[in-house]
């Protein structure tokens, strides 16, 4: 018979994570018991509960954008041009991603109506080095590694833009996927989300789509663990302000030291200079090719390919990285200047006697 008595139940749990203003780690087991105090007959005694304990469901949330103020500009036969994006880890636990590359086309024409060329080389690679400039020579992932919650990571989508054409833009798209992760340096699959209807398995960690529909009306949806973002490349420069301006100079006759005339047996020197005022875009294989005057000879070795300087060229050889030659059969001086960037000039000259 109880005579007298009084009770007190409090509870005391332990999360082993996080505090609650925060996302608990996805698999972190969150236990509780209560204990009980009470008195009989003035004597205090005390007893537990049973523990209740239940591990955190994984969460899967993710967002990704567009990383640039503004379409890509390039330029015709442009090679490794690059879109850039941004994607952030919201889930409660450390992802791999999977990403996707696509071109308009592919992707049920949404963004049709401007777009007009389609990139070669299409790829798509992870930011290894986080600098967000895409370096070929490190920039080599294709999937994102093991992003821990609440961090973010750039993808470049990375193609080669058609040499020539009426072309003004292409727009290209980026799918993430949220992927398993916990193995540094390997791949993880796609996450399939747990089966809703079913009950909550207390010793299980479920994978619930939390995300949202990234794209309004496009291609994505909300709770299929994916994001999507959109791009664009413009056709920024289809020629440059290339200019080549040639003169003629008689270094000597043989007569008049001072005054040099055109006789016959007189040097002259010609000279070309190349001069690219476009200075936003370069000039690439960029060839001269000069015939020999009539009534002239060319002088052997003459040709000089460099900066500008004294009478033409700087120095009085051909300087690398350019090349050149004279071409014997046809009578003429070739000159390969490649690439000349914008504001860039070069020199070009060549002798010749007078017959």
């Amino acid at each position: 018979m109880l005579l007298a008595g009084t009770a007190t139940v409090c509870a005391t749990g332990a999360a082993h994570a996080q505090t609650a203003a925060q996302n608990t780690t996805a698999g972190t087991t969150v236990s509780n018991t209560a204990s009980v105090t009470y008195s009989v007959n003035g004597t205090a005694q005390t007893t537990n509960s049973t523990t209740a304990s239940f591990v955190v469901d994984r969460k899967v949330n993710l967002t990704v954008i567009y990383d640039q103020p503004a379409a890509t500009q390039v330029n015709l036969g442009q090679t490794a041009a690059y879109t850039r994006y941004k994607v952030t880890n919201t889930t409660n636990g450390t992802q791999d991603f999977l990403v996707n590359a696509f071109q308009s086309g592919i992707v049920g024409g949404l963004l049709t109506g401007t777009d007009d060329f389609n990139l070669t080389n299409f790829k798509v690679f992870v930011d290894t080095n986080g600098d967000g400039v895409y370096d070929p020579a490190v920039d080599t992932r294709t999937y994102i590694d093991e992003l821990a919650p609440d961090n973010s990571v750039e993808v470049f989508i990375v193609g080669d833009v058609p040499a020539t054409g009426t072309i003004n833009q292409a727009d290209v798209a980026l799918q993430v996927i949220a992927a398993t992760g916990g193995t540094a340096n390997t791949q993880g699959a796609a996450l399939v989300a747990t089966d809703l209807s079913l009950g909550n398995a207390d010793n299980t960690v479920d994978v619930v789509f939390a995300d949202g529909d990234s794209d309004g009306i496009g291609v994505d949806i909300i709770r299929n663990g994916q994001g999507w973002a959109y791009g664009s490349y413009v056709i920024a420069t289809r020629n440059v302000a290339l200019t080549v301006n040639k003169t003629a100079l008689i270094l000597s006759d043989g007569v008049n030291a001072l005054n040099p005339k055109a006789l016959p047996g007189a040097v002259v020197e010609y000279c070309m200079i190349a001069n690219n005022a476009t200075l936003t875009a370069s000039a690439n294989s960029v060839t001269i090719t000069d015939p020999v005057p009539a009534n002239t000879t060319y002088v052997p070795g003459s040709l000089a390919i460099g900066l500008p300087g004294g009478t033409c060229t700087l120095l009085p050889t051909i300087t690398a990285p350019f090349t050149g030659s004279y071409d014997t059969p046809n009578n003429r001086i070739i000159a390969n200047l490649g690439t000349v960037i914008g504001g860039g000039i070069v020199a070009v000259s060549f002798k010749v006697t007078i017959n």
